[in-house]
């Protein structure tokens, strides 16, 4: 059975995925994750068990840590999750940005080529094309990047070292680049969780400037899949775009949360947007579709719904995050505190 080293497996999108490869059982996986404010153990409850799935407490930016590991886990195959993520957090400081996903990534190629890997699936986001005007046509692999915000900024540089490795090095590497992400274990900063939670409290919904910018929403289990699929089937040194025809502005997005949580449109409240917000992202998905055989499988309309009643039926784990008592959890289960 191949080994899988899953970066950033206990945050929202690793954890996922994590889930979905032990339910399939086709891999032994083992989890590297730092367990920033992002990373969340409890989103992996019942699903490490030491030997399928095994969890390792340490950043990629750590070079021992990345040797130790290499040395001892014989990984075939990295499926590379781990980041700094959130655009707002980028605004207000960047330097975190730069050292987890250009330095972390320096440095997790360099363990991983010393070590053989077979293949690198280095994982990243549609923000790093920039934005898009009202007609133009949906981003495809061949757009330039262009990333106007220090996140996107740091994850086009972890997408240039990538690529430079596969042509200096001839490692064996895909990346892939996603629309923006919705389902369950998504941490509450981000727009749905953030949006649903306030809205089941009574709470106010902040809505950024005039609400009409543009997001193309991807259920997460849907680019899970694509991401296994580029892992299995993916031409080495390709991109891959992964969207969900989801176009829809964001103030429909939260209109479709109130209607489906029952609370009043009163709960909006327009905010001072943020500085150099990008108005429309659209991903063009039709190479994945057509090499690896990658289509969306939930509209976003009924992941939407799930989405926002896996919320209300996860309150202990919603107040748990919103606490901070979940960063107890590694001290419960491992003996030790972070």
């Amino acid at each position: 059975m191949q080994t899988l080293l899953v970066t950033g497996g206990a945050g929202f999108i690793g954890s996922n995925l994590v889930r979905m490869l032990a339910q399939q059982g086709q891999y032994r996986v083992v989890i590297l994750d730092a367990l920033t404010y992002a990373g969340n153990l409890e989103n992996l409850e019942g699903v490490i068990t030491g030997s399928a799935v095994k969890f390792v407490h340490g950043s990629i930016t750590d070079v021992e840590c990345l040797a130790n590991l290499f040395a001892t886990e014989s990984v075939d195959s990295v499926l590379h999750l781990a980041a700094e993520s959130h655009v707002d957090r980028s605004i207000a400081s960047a330097a975190p940005f730069v050292e987890t996903n250009i330095t972390g990534t320096l440095r997790l190629l360099e363990a991983a080529r010393a070590a053989g890997v077979k293949r690198f699936v280095h994982v990243s986001t549609d923000e790093v094309y920039g934005t898009l005007g009202p007609e133009d046509p949906a981003f495809t692999e061949d757009t330039p990047l262009q990333p106007n915000s220090p996140y996107s900024a740091s994850k086009a540089g972890s997408d240039m070292l990538v690529r430079a490795f596969v042509h200096t090095h001839g490692m064996d590497c895909v990346i892939t680049r996603c629309s923006n992400n919705y389902g369950p274990y998504q941490f509450p900063e981000k727009l749905i969780p953030l949006m649903t939670l306030n809205a089941l409290e009574g709470k106010p919904l902040p809505v950024y400037g005039d609400g009409k910018q543009v997001r193309d929403w991807l259920h997460v289990e849907d680019h899970c899949r694509g991401i296994m699929l580029a892992l299995e089937h993916g031409r080495a040194g390709e991109v891959y775009n992964f969207g969900g025809y989801g176009e829809r502005y964001n103030i429909d997005i939260v209109m479709a949360i109130l209607e489906r949580t029952g609370a009043d449109t009163s709960l909006i409240r327009y905010v001072t947007d943020r500085p150099g917000h990008d108005r429309r992202y659209a991903i063009n998905p039709h190479k994945s579709s057509s090499e690896l055989g990658w289509h969306p499988l939930h509209s976003v309309e009924e992941g939407l719904a799930a989405t926002i009643d896996w919320y209300r039926s996860n309150s202990a784990w919603c107040e748990n995050v919103r606490s901070g008592a979940y960063m107890e959890y590694y001290a419960k289960h491992y003996g030790t505190s972070l």
